[in-house]
């Protein structure tokens, strides 16, 4: 396919305002990947830190942002016999979603949901395949077990919430309004716990501890999740927008029997991630299609937009998720 598209380029580290609209020519796609003619990209704190110098793409990945995508196949390469050009598909992206087309292995394309439109599922890859896998697949989540999920006003936790709701666990969230909380209770937890006026520990431990608690804060929250976990619980962590280190005594880890894990999606292997996908299409995508869950949108942005759209997502005033409109 030849020509060229409208991009959006990091011009050099740091805050929304280096997002610049570009053109680029439209990029071929290899043995086994797809063109995808964007709809709607998905907005993700990865992005952010992607465009302040702080997340490199991995080898061979697009230097534009934007890690998931909904939209048409344009094209597709030599190997690809599960999609046909012209399938609507979402699809999670190893980077370059902030473009009019945008390559990916097939193999990390879902068919849209059922009587869902494009623009909400844009808002499925990022979120879902990381919730599968943290939750469920890692952090073991079963049914009648106490769940914790920190910022459950994000994309990320408001689909914990209703994943984690579903299959059976006991769900509680933090969020920092009374606003978000009681987006986060409508959702499906059972308690929501505003971190502003209430400390989530005590919450915690006075509902006898968390069986698994999925963290995205870090920093000064890492040693107080520790104190918030039951006897043998776990923490999956999956991002630190309080840093990354921490003193920590390890000997209430091994005391009680304490597991803490955590993994980044993006930097996965393409088998790794097409695993995930597969899970998805079994587990999840019935319940989507069923309308039994769903994503929550917050708003949408044109792609020259983008600036303002991690603004808006860096500002945590949104609920749900953040979409670009592409074409």
């Amino acid at each position: 396919m030849q020509g060229t598209m409208r991009v959006i380029e990091i011009s050099r580290p740091g805050g929304p305002e280096v997002l610049t609209p570009a053109d680029r020519p439209v990029p071929s796609p290899g043995h086994g990947e797809v063109l995808i003619k964007v709809a709607y990209a998905g907005v993700n704190r990865p992005d952010a830190l992607q465009r302040a110098g702080a997340y490199d793409p991995p080898p061979g990945a697009s230097d534009l942002p934007g890690l998931e995508c909904a939209g048409e196949i344009a094209a597709i390469g030599e190997g690809v016999t599960e999609w046909s050009v012209g399938d609507q598909v979402c699809a999670l992206l190893p980077g370059g979603g902030y473009a009019e087309y945008a390559l990916t292995p097939a193999v990390h394309c879902l068919p849209v949901p059922d009587g869902m439109d494009l623009k909400a599922a844009a808002c499925l890859p990022e979120t879902y395949f990381t919730v599968l896998t943290n939750v469920f697949l890692r952090g073991g989540l079963e049914g009648g077990e106490r769940f914790l999920v920190h910022g459950g006003s994000s994309g990320i936790g408001t689909t914990a919430i209703q994943l984690a709701s579903h299959f059976g666990a006991r769900v509680f969230a933090t969020a920092g309004s009374d606003a978000k909380c009681a987006a986060c209770l409508g959702l499906g937890a059972e308690r929501a716990i505003n971190y502003r006026s209430e400390d989530f520990v005590e919450a915690m431990r006075a509902e006898g501890g968390a069986d698994l608690i999925l963290d995205m804060v870090g920093g000064d929250y890492i040693p107080r999740n520790i104190k918030a976990l039951a006897d043998d619980g776990r923490l999956v962590q999956i991002a630190f927008l309080q840093g990354p280190k921490v003193e920590l005594n390890f000997a209430e880890v091994m005391v009680r029997r304490l597991t803490i894990t955590g993994s980044t999606l993006r930097p996965q292997s393409v088998k790794s991630k097409a695993r995930i996908a597969t899970g998805l299409r079994t587990e999840v995508w019935p319940l989507l299609s069923a309308g039994r869950i769903a994503p929550v949108m917050d708003e949408e942005f044109p792609l020259e937009e983008a600036a303002a759209a991690h603004a808006r997502m860096e500002s945590s005033q949104h609920i749900g998720k953040i979409v670009l409109k592409v074409a």
